[in-house]
């Protein structure tokens, strides 16, 4: 593994916290012996074009400096290669990060995680989601909280956070049921009125709502969390749970472990790790063992050489 390595940052993440994380990130890891080179695109378009010029140019790692959004996208570029992915989580959300015991908000020590990593050889290999070309580690969302992300994308005020949670009250409002027809790997097609459907390769989205609560990121299967008809009351007082996982047992949700998941229903856009996929209907795999993360000790991928 060659010693220069690359910082994929997006400076704008976390209020601006991903700028300010990438310095003491580099210093951890020029630190320990390593040449960093730091990519930033003038747009998201531009950002995955050079970090994939990156990846194929033999960088020893592709570090995500951001939050999901920059990991997601790093993902596209090291997915199915050698090159491993190391995170600086210092977004809003951070779920990637939390569901794979990663530092979160703390660049200095992220970045000497990823620097001993490399060093020791010390990669965990995941799966990933897949709809088409395009990878997702976290959650796919459809039906209210993908309405929500819609809403909130369109909205320019107020910023940050709170717009999507003014989003998810007006969502609320005109809460209603999809009908959905859902195909579980190869067997028939059902239909099933639900206010949301989640395809999980990892537990959660959102900043720590845990959708999908049982997914496993090394397991070779998506979990899909069907939400079925509920009312807004309801809703409402179900909804905290799904910060501790424990709204799977609710008599509206039901629960699939499964390989591949078509979703279809009129009028809804598929949301993998927050980034927009497209109208339904949407096919989901999971891919075992697409992407080797940099950890703090040995994962499923085994050791590798270390770097000289």
């Amino acid at each position: 593994m060659t010693s220069e390595i690359t910082l994929f940052v997006n400076p704008a993440a976390g209020r601006g916290r991903g700028a300010a994380a990438a310095q003491p990130a580099a210093r951890a890891l020029r630190d320990a012996g390593f040449t960093v080179r730091t990519v930033v695109g003038a747009d998201a378009d531009d950002a995955l074009s050079r970090a994939r010029h990156a990846v194929r140019g033999g960088t020893g790692a592709l570090i995500a400096v951001g939050g999901d959004g920059m990991v997601s996208l790093a993902l596209q570029a090291v997915a199915g290669t050698p090159v491993p992915l190391g995170v600086v989580a210092v977004g809003t959300g951070n779920d990637f990060a939390r569901a794979t015991g990663l530092p979160v908000r703390d660049p200095g020590g992220a970045g000497r995680l990823v620097a001993e990593a490399l060093k020791a050889g010390h990669q965990r290999a995941l799966d990933l989601g897949r709809v088409g070309e395009r990878w997702f580690g976290s959650v796919l969302a459809s039906g209210f909280d993908s309405r929500v992300n819609d809403r909130g994308n369109r909205m320019r005020r107020p910023t940050g956070r709170l717009k999507y949670d003014l989003a998810l009250l007006v969502e609320l409002a005109a809460l209603r049921t999809v009908p959905y027809t859902i195909t579980l790997d190869e067997g028939e097609p059902f239909e099933v009125a639900a206010t949301l459907v989640a395809v999980g390769n990892g537990p959660s989205y959102g900043g720590g709502m845990r959708i999908c609560a049982r997914a496993a990121l090394d397991d070779g299967l998506l979990d899909v969390t069907v939400v079925g008809e509920c009312s807004r009351r309801e809703l409402l007082r179900v909804f905290p749970r799904v910060y501790k996982g424990t709204h799977l047992g609710h008599p509206a949700v039901t629960t699939h472990r499964v390989r591949s998941v078509t979703l279809d229903a009129p009028g809804v856009t598929g949301y993998a790790d927050g980034e927009p996929l497209g109208l339904l209907p949407l096919t989901v795999r999971a891919v075992p063992e697409a992407v080797r993360l940099l950890t703090d000790g040995p994962g499923t991928a085994g050791a590798v050489p270390p770097t000289g």
